[in-house]
C-alpha cells in the first residue's frame, strides 16, 4: 500500500515546493506595485508572515 502511494506523495511535495516561491514572488511584487498604500501595507505584512524563519533546533 505504501509503495504504491509514494509517487503521489512525491509529486504533491514537489508541487508544493514549486508553488511556494511563486506565491512569495507574487506577494513581493504586490507589496511594491499595488496602487493603494493599504494594499501595499497588507502585502508587506503577508510577506513578513510568509518569510518568518523558525529558530534552529
Amino acid at each position: 500500500m505504501l509503495p504504491a502511494a509514494l509517487p503521489d506523495v512525491v509529486i504533491l511535495a514537489a508541487a508544493g515546493a514549486a508553488t511556494y516561491p511563486v506565491v512569495l514572488a507574487t506577494v513581493a511584487l504586490t507589496s511594491i506595485l499595488a496602487r493603494t498604500p493599504d494594499r501595499r501595507r497588507d502585502a508587506r505584512a503577508t510577506l513578513t508572515i510568509l518569510m518568518k524563519r523558525r529558530p534552529p533546533r
